[in-house]
């Protein structure tokens, strides 16, 4: 029998493609995936949606309840019988305008209402019927008291804006209430109330126009704020009823510190007659925040001192005295105690050590080779150009000056001081180009004048001009004039200066250094510091820091807000507690409670923007008066640019505007903090030049200062030129050899080599120059602030005579 035979399928045999199921898996696969498992009941999408729907209806309904308590929480800290009344500061935006007559009917808007008036001229009125208190006070209004305002206003609740009806359309406000506005707009309006008064002494007739024009005008400035009238008793009471039922504004600033306005101030000297030092009592309704008896205090115009302790007298104020009858208005409890071994130290800067870091002590031939070098000098004589030989020795004056080495560095270390690094040759034709122009700009209002009074008589113009003259002030136009050509000619060639001939590049531009990219590059924040930054202090995470310490403030245990406490301020000085005293149109104190860190000293960075009326030009390091929160203190600012990264540009002026950042040695706050900065007219008036906030506390702020300069181009070769007037010898050209070249067209380059020993050069370009192309080359150099920090302690008015006593921090 033959052996059976299998057939076996060749390479070509036909496959069938496997059945598609699809999108899904076929019910095997299913089953195989499942292995007997059971699925859960799945829940409907609807009922998904519906419960969605809910949680979001629950959510907003959580929502709306914490604000609405919230809400409630902060009226309750106010007005009430165990809280501090509302404190609100009654300003006048005209001068004709009597805030005591607004007062006045406030006070008799209530047949029950009680009134009392304290020693320092606050003034309360208790409203039996709103079951509420409330405490009037009336700032001086005037040119030149627009600080003690803005100190007013810093620990106000409530802000009632007087205007007035009968003063004509046009003049709702006038030229000081314009001012004022700018400012405390700028600080922050404590809940704001508009009221316009003297409405009926205007005719019948014109009532509705003059209310419709105050309408129009205020719209502007405050667009939510609805103006009430004052001129009767029940107006008075719904202003009342107004300032105790809207919703307060929110101050940061303000909210986030311990406060207190006082209603009554002591000052007891201290028993040793030699000690002239004595202890301040302030008493009054404490706000903000809990206050600490270990920390400090601010008080403005005085400084940062300690409290030893904290009482609390009666209440004198209660909206019923009679539960408290039985009890002696005299009695106070004594809160707490000063603890010296928790007390916060007046200390504001750090001691460096002066041999921190050192490894060798210097040895005797070093002292000695130091001694020789200090002894080197020559003696020189300072002649006039144009001066020969024979008429410089007639010459008696003769100066020590030590050598040709020790000049130069000098020179450069001024140059760190200056703002510009021009040389002075050209400073000195700008010179002499200002009084020229100043000159011809001063004989044109003359011809002018001529003309314009043709009809008078030649003695009335002369009593005119003299007159005229003995008001202005020509020295002040002349530098004004000066420092606006100065600025305009910065603006059209920015950081752009020419090559000095008489001293190398590489010696005056040795401080500066090239980058390769200004946004990429790096530089090291701790490079070269000067030795004033071992003096101040530095967080490791700033924003960390201010979170947890605003965070901690309001959960400390100490002194609750809305208590009418006595604090016990040590260590004023007597000299200066009479001064103050003396300089003080009123006889209240503003005490502020201050956060940890708050009295050391640091780097502050603030971004400032110019006022729309402020013109002039302000020059980097140029005296500016900085209000920062509660304190007020005079520093030159450093000016730059702000924009992001880790390198800024430094501003040579802060022009009209425009935004900067502005940074100064300056005691730590934390943000958010108002900045207001001003400017001291001639008769010692304040302008307001700027506003802004704070930024950080940040020493690792890099400020560049850039020097471009520029040459042309002498012959052009396709991708190659010859250069001239960069340098004007063959070192300096070897020595800025590995700096970038950029052109005004975007080109950008290198430097080949030097050609001949006057300073040409062969460069090579990305691409083909033009004839009326510039070359450029940028160079840098760190700029650091200046120690220039003295805090405004007193400012006083007498006589029409303004006066500042300064301390030194």
């Amino acid at each position: 029998m033959a052996d059976k035979v299998f057939h076996r399928p060749g390479p070509l045999k036909q496959t069938n493609k496997a059945h598609k199921t699809g999108r899904h898996r076929s019910k095997g696969a299913i089953d195989n995936a499942q292995k007997g498992k059971v699925s859960l009941k799945v829940v409907s999408h609807k009922h998904k949606q519906q419960q969605r729907k809910e949680q979001r209806r629950n959510q907003l309904n959580q929502l709306r309840k914490n604000k609405r308590e919230e809400s409630f929480a902060i009226k309750r800290q106010l007005g009430g019988q165990n809280t501090a009344p509302f404190l609100v500061c009654i300003l006048p935006m005209h001068k004709q305008i009597d805030p005591r007559s607004a007062l006045a009917i406030l006070e008799n808007c209530d047949e029950e209402a009680v009134v009392d008036r304290s020693l320092a001229g606050v003034t309360y009125i208790n409203l039996p019927r709103f079951k509420q208190r409330f405490a009037f006070i009336v700032p001086p209004v005037g040119r030149g008291n627009e600080v003690a305002v803005l100190d007013y206003l810093k620990v106000c609740d409530t802000t009632l804006l007087l205007t007035s009806a009968a003063m004509g359309e046009d003049d709702v406000f006038d030229k000081w209430g314009h001012r004022i506005y700018n400012m405390i707009s700028a600080q922050g309006i404590p809940t704001p109330i508009v009221a316009l008064m003297d409405l009926e002494s205007v005719n019948p007739k014109r009532r509705a126009n003059s209310k419709a024009a105050a309408y129009k005008f205020l719209s502007k400035l405050l667009p939510a704020e609805k103006i009430m009238q004052l001129d009767t008793n029940a107006e008075g009471l719904n202003v009342m009823r107004r300032v105790g039922a809207q919703k307060k504004n929110v101050l940061y600033n303000k909210n986030n510190r311990p406060h207190l306005f006082g209603d009554k101030v002591e000052f007891i000297p201290n028993s040793n007659p030699t000690h002239e030092f004595g202890t301040l009592k302030v008493t009054g309704f404490l706000r903000g925040t809990p206050l600490d008896v270990n920390g400090l205090v601010h008080i403005p115009g005085l400084g940062d001192f300690q409290m030893s302790q904290i009482d609390a007298p009666q209440d004198p104020y209660k909206l019923d005295k009679s539960r408290n009858a039985e009890m002696s208005t005299d009695e106070v409890r004594n809160l707490c105690k000063a603890d010296p071994t928790k007390q916060t130290s007046l200390q504001s800067e750090n001691i460096p050590d002066p041999m921190d870091a050192e490894q060798t002590w210097p040895t005797e031939e070093e002292i000695q080779e130091a001694q020789k070098e200090a002894k080197k000098t020559k003696l020189i004589k300072r002649v006039p150009k144009g001066y020969s030989a024979y008429q410089a020795a007639w010459i008696p004056d003769v100066e020590t000056v030590e050598d040709d080495q020790s000049i130069a560095e000098d020179d450069d270390d001024m140059d760190d001081d200056d703002d510009d690094d021009e040389n002075e040759d050209e400073d000195d034709e700008f010179m002499s180009c200002d009084d020229k122009s100043f000159d011809d700009e001063v004989e044109k209002p003359d011809s002018d004048t001529e003309e314009y009074v043709e009809t008078a008589s030649v003695s009335d113009v002369a009593i005119n001009d003299e007159k005229y003259d003995l008001q202005m002030d020509f020295h002040e136009e002349r530098d004004t004039m000066k420092k606006i050509k100065e600025a305009r000619v910065d603006e059209l060639w920015p950081d752009e200066i020419d090559t000095p001939l008489d001293v190398a590049a590489r010696d005056r531009f040795q401080k500066f250094r090239g980058l390769e990219s200004f946004r990429t590059s790096p530089w090291d924040t701790k490079e070269n510091l000067p030795s004033d930054y071992a003096r101040i202090y530095q967080f490791k995470n700033f924003d960390r820091t201010k979170r947890r310490i605003i965070t901690e403030a309001k959960e400390i245990d100490g002194v609750l807000p809305g208590w009418y406490i006595t604090i016990h301020i040590i260590n004023v000085p007597a000299t200066k507690w009479f001064a103050y005293k003396s300089a003080q149109l009123t006889n209240n104190v503003i005490v502020y409670g201050m956060l940890p860190h708050e009295h050391q000293m640091s780097i502050m960075n603030v971004v400032l923007k110019r006022l729309p009326d402020s013109e002039v030009p302000i020059k980097s390091k140029e005296r500016i008066i900085i209000q920062c929160g509660y304190r007020r203190f005079v520093v030159n600012p450093t000016y730059s640019q702000h924009t992001n990264g880790d390198k800024h540009k430094f501003e040579r002026y802060f022009r009209p505007h425009e935004t900067v950042c502005a940074t100064f040695f300056a005691p730590i706050q934390f943000p958010p903090v108002p900045v207001l900065a001003f400017k001291e007219n001639p008769d010692t008036t304040l302008a307001l030049v700027a506003r802004g906030c704070v930024i950080n506390c940040n020493p690792d702020r890099i400020i560049l200062k850039r020097v471009v300069l520029s040459g042309h181009p002498m012959r052009i070769n396709r991708k190659s030129a010859t250069i001239r007037y960069m340098f004007f010898n063959k070192e300096d050209v070897e020595y800025f050899k590995p700096v970038k070249l950029r052109t005004k067209c975007g080109r950008l380059g290198h430097i080949k080599e030097s050609l001949g020993t006057h300073g040409h050069m062969k460069c090579y370009f990305d691409g083909q120059l033009r004839s009326q192309d510039t070359v450029f080359m940028y160079l840098y150099k760190r700029v650091y602030p200046k120690w220039t920090y003295e805090e405004c302690l007193i400012r006083c008015e007498e006589n029409n005579q303004r006066s500042e006593l300064m301390m030194d921090m």
